[in-house]
């Protein structure tokens, strides 16, 4: 079972066909996700037995209670055409027509990436959408999905029809550096807390070795006590018991990324003397431009 917010991901039961049923027969759903209206309750069930009983199917419950409100999946490798190996697969979802409009699939396919990268251990997670269906269009962009290509002449043949398709995807190493930019944007809040000192003009997040997120602001003053949000944010993973840097993302005023200044390079080599050349640095999130510090500082006095 899988839990967000304000929902609850878990295994289909057949006692679930009257709440599946009230969902999928409505000729809003199924047909532009390529699946006719089901016509009973023990087509639902039948559904249930057959369809939705994959290793990742999940049935999506609000917390507040009631039976579900529509269904997510994560389609294995052999059980779809776009996973190319044993490490990537396919997201499919839906939703029942009453809870459009909520923001209650993005957040179930955040989840639901989570659960692929993390639990899963996926490389990369699949998804398209029919010409016209924009809503799940939307679905994908707002989960950080990559639009990847378009395709004529679709077959759908619950359908017995032809369509365009559209096709995206996102990797684990791109699923990661969303979640870091978010988590540094989260705390980019510019204040006065005296005459004397600022803070939040510039954010940054760290992903650690344990795979945490820890974030920090720069601190400027009038004097040398200020420090850079890139060293905060690595003095939090430390004051947290961790010491290993994989991935670092800064946000400028502007809203752009770039290179950490010398200090906090020259902390985050003395902090890992032996690997610190792998760590991955965020030049540019908009083209998603990564550097390692290696490359950025090729060559240090601790040689």
């Amino acid at each position: 079972m899988l839990e967000t917010k304000r929902l609850i991901l878990r295994r289909w039961e057949e006692g679930d066909a009257e709440s599946l049923y009230a969902y999928a027969s409505d000729p809003d759903v199924g047909p532009i996700a390529g699946w006719p209206p089901h016509r009973s309750v023990e087509e639902s069930r039948s559904v249930i037995q057959n369809v939705l009983c994959g290793k990742e199917a999940y049935a999506i419950c609000l917390k507040e209670g009631g039976g579900p409100i529509g269904a997510i999946e994560l389609k294995l490798c052999g059980h779809t055409d776009l996973a190319r190996s044993e490490d990537e697969c396919e997201m499919g979802y839906w939703l029942g027509k009453p809870y459009w409009g909520r923001g209650l699939m993005p957040e179930a396919a955040q989840e639901m990436l989570r659960h692929a990268f993390e639990d899963a251990g996926m490389a990369a997670v699949w998804a398209g959408y029919y010409e016209g269906n924009a809503r799940s269009k939307r679905v994908q962009e707002k989960a950080g999905f990559r639009y990847q290509w378009r395709s004529e002449g679709v077959d759908v043949p619950l359908m017995r029809e032809k369509r365009t398709g559209h096709v995206s995807r996102i990797t684990r190493d791109q699923w990661e550096w969303d979640r870091l930019y978010a988590a540094a944007a989260a705390v980019r809040h510019e204040r006065r807390i005296s005459d004397y000192v600022t803070c939040g003009e510039v954010s940054a997040a760290i992903l650690s070795g344990g795979g945490r997120i820890y974030t920090g602001v720069c601190v400027d003053t009038c004097s040398t006590l200020g420090i850079c949000a890139e060293r905060n944010a690595i003095f939090n993973m430390i004051t947290n018991g961790e010491q290993e840097i994989k991935k670092v993302v800064a946000i400028l005023p502007d809203g752009s990324s770039g290179a950490p200044c010398g200090a906090c390079r020259e902390l985050m080599v003395q902090l890992m003397p032996k690997t610190y050349r792998g760590i991955e640095i965020m030049m540019d999130y908009g083209r998603e431009r990564v550097v390692t510090l290696g490359e950025l500082t090729p060559e240090w006095w601790i040689g």
